[in-house]
């Protein structure tokens, strides 16, 4: 069985997501999609201009797994500035600092690190989780509402 991908720590994310090369319409292009944590790799070390150390401490990362992340963020953004190609920054495994769930059986609060996590609870084992947010601000962030029949 495969080891679950951890989710990577993201601080920022975009209000704009999409990037045409100017004088080209959208179904003229090829687009590359850029995930969520690639962009935050990006941000951390060329704009905060941190260590790789630094970097994959911030998003709870191993550092290779650090490194991994901003080599196929990198080698992306050239590709799509070389070609002329569209940008879509999308998706991805990550996890913003606020989302966090309550279990109702053993009142455990805890974020989530792992996609089971958002039905399961870590501490024990019991589905009846929510989200210690508000349903309609958590739907945006972590795609989770009140109930895991909700989804």
């Amino acid at each position: 069985m495969a080891r679950p991908i951890r989710f990577r720590k993201v601080e920022f994310f975009p209000k704009n997501t999409y990037f045409v090369p100017c004088g080209k319409s959208k179904c003229e292009i090829q687009e590359m999609k850029l995930k969520v944590e690639e962009l935050e790799a990006m941000r951390l070390k060329d704009i905060e201009e941190l260590t790789q150390e630094e970097c994959a401490e911030k998003m709870q990362v191993s550092r290779q797994t650090f490194q991994n992340i901003i080599n196929s963020a990198r080698k992306k953004v050239a590709i799509a500035l070389t070609e002329g190609n569209a940008i879509r920054i999308c998706g991805g495994n990550y996890k913003m600092k606020f989302c966090s769930f309550k279990c109702i059986d053993c009142g455990n609060i805890y974020e989530i690190n792992y996609e089971q996590d958002k039905y399961i609870c870590p501490t024990c084992g019991s589905e009846n989780v929510i989200c210690s947010k508000k349903p309609e601000f958590c739907k945006k962030w972590c795609k989770r509402g009140r109930h895991k029949k909700d989804i």
